[in-house]
């Protein structure tokens, strides 16, 4: 009945005749699909049209899902299980009053069967399905477990205004659903391939957010009666003292995840609102790849070679944070690596493991820093020498002399572009004419995101772009016709990114 009546809306408003009406329905009455769902599927209306229909006709306002920002308490109004059974999203709780994203909010059987399951009021908005689909895999994701881990929290809601103590990390920290928040958070990150974890206190409530393919995007927002304990549960499993509030403190954590071995480097530095915690996820095993796989153009890849083929000198790979840089000096080490050669490397942490390579694991508690473990190498007869990172004037210094003398030095340094490593390296007081004899080549990199094969979809670029003009000039003999480009629409398993 409730999809009839959105048919004949839109027969009287004209999107469809009576005739279209009756076809739908009967596939409906075979398929069991929606009405409308059938409507867009064959063309007959677009979304928009289904959605100017209800507006109109019905006064029901259209809500854009991926524009609001979801309370956590507002999520566990509906649990997963039914928002995914009924297709349909919470947007807001006030008073008892639930506002429900639906895409067909002409569905009295829905609702009535909804009210009775929630036991609220439901005032329904319009959403489209594509927006329905992403909030649906973005907040149920992490967001569908941490809405359970609120409900177990023995913590009242309340206004920022009408509380009068917040409970401190102490006696919040070993609480169960905090272990489980944060075991959450930690392992959803990890999950996603995400590079660092920023917990962001705000002024009325805690932000978590993830960097994936170096782009940072919100996942959720904790009550801020539970940042304390979610901040001092971090730093008890980090080592860090959870008294100090007033300085920065670093910590580190190491832990299995579905059964991958991860280093956490956790960070934390006192904001106006609390502390501010940063974790940087390192992966102990990656899967060495080839270095025709890295990207390279053809001729620059043989340019690179014929630098590491050398049988001495200091090669440099930089770029920010999270470019790739250790990737690329595995691949080179692998392609080196021979049972004639000794190679070693000191690393933090060892992020590649590669059979016939000697590798060494940083271990600043102990005194083994890179440069302390660079001057051991030196007596260990070595032809080719990994270093991590060259941080400070010693380890350069070292890594310097060791060129000289009849070694092959690759390692990384965070610059911009290339031509910065050498002024970098100079900062040090390494001087200008050590840099001129050792340093025999440097690659500057940077990550390019890929196109999600979950959503991808083909397309000619137009001659109004302001790239047209670029890629006409630099790939003239290609014919315009087969000039096809790709994108992502954004999906569930590409988090709606594309």
């Amino acid at each position: 009945m409730a999809k009839r009546r959105l048919g004949d809306l839109l027969v009287a408003t004209g999107y469809i005749t009576p005739e279209i009406l009756q076809e739908v329905l009967e596939e409906q009455g075979r398929t069991g699909e929606r009405i409308g769902r059938i409507l867009v599927s064959k063309g007959y209306i677009t979304e928009q049209n289904l959605i100017e229909a209800l507006e109109f006709q019905l006064g029901i306002p259209h809500v854009v899902l991926a524009k609001r920002e979801i309370l956590p308490e507002t999520l566990a109004a509906v649990p997963e299980q039914i928002a995914k059974k009924y297709r349909v999203f919470p947007v807001e709780v006030k008073n008892n009053r639930l506002v429900l994203g639906m895409i067909d909010p002409t569905d009295v059987v829905a609702l009535d069967n909804l009210r009775l399951l929630l036991n609220m009021e439901i005032q329904p908005v319009i959403v489209t399905e594509e927006d329905l689909e992403r909030a649906l895999s973005k907040y149920y994701g992490i967001q569908g477990t941490v809405a359970e881990v609120f409900k177990d929290l023995d913590i009242e809601f309340e206004e920022e205004e009408k509380k009068e103590e917040e409970p401190t990390g102490e006696e919040l920290v070993e609480d169960a659903p905090i272990v489980r928040l944060v075991n959450l958070i930690i392992s959803q990150a990890v999950k996603e391939r995400a590079s660092d974890i920023h917990l962001e206190p705000a002024e009325k409530e805690l932000v978590v957010r993830y960097r994936v393919d170096g782009m940072l995007r919100r996942v959720m927002t904790s009550p801020k009666n539970t940042q304390a304990a979610i901040i001092s549960r971090v730093k008890i499993i980090s080592g860090m003292n959870i008294a100090e509030k007033r300085l920065p403190q670093d910590g580190r954590i190491q832990l299995r995840v579905e059964g991958i071995p991860v280093d956490i480097r956790v960070s934390s530095i006192p904001t106006v609102h609390g502390e501010k915690i940063v974790m940087r996820i390192l992966f102990k095993t990656g899967v060495l790849t080839k270095m025709e796989r890295l990207g390279f153009l053809p001729e620059t890849l043989e340019k690179f070679r014929s630098v590491y083929r050398q049988p001495h000198g200091i090669i440099l790979v930089t770029g920010p944070t999270g470019s790739g840089k250790s990737t690329t000096l595995s691949a080179v080490l692998n392609e080196l690596n021979a049972p004639e050669v000794n190679i070693m490397t000191v690393e933090d942490p060892v992020e590649y493991q590669i059979p016939g390579v000697n590798q060494v694991q940083v271990n600043q508690k102990a005194g083994l820093t890179f440069a302390a473990a660079l001057r051991s190498f030196l007596r260990q007869d070595p032809d080719i020498i990994m270093v991590g990172e060259i941080r400070d004037n010693e380890t350069a210094r070292i890594a310097t002399q060791a060129a000289l003398t009849g070694h092959l030095v690759l390692s990384t340094l965070h610059t911009n572009d290339a031509p910065s490593s050498i002024t970098r390296l100079i900062d040090m007081e390494i001087e200008p004419f050590l840099v001129a004899s050792t340093v025999i080549g440097v690659v500057a990199q940077r990550l390019v995101r890929g196109v999600c094969d979950g959503c991808k979809e083909s397309y000619h670029l137009d001659p109004v772009d302001p790239f047209y003009g670029s890629v006409r000039e630099n790939l003239p003999d290609i014919p315009e016709e087969k000039l096809i480009f790709y994108r992502g629409k954004g999906c569930r398993q590409c988090n709606g990114t594309g």
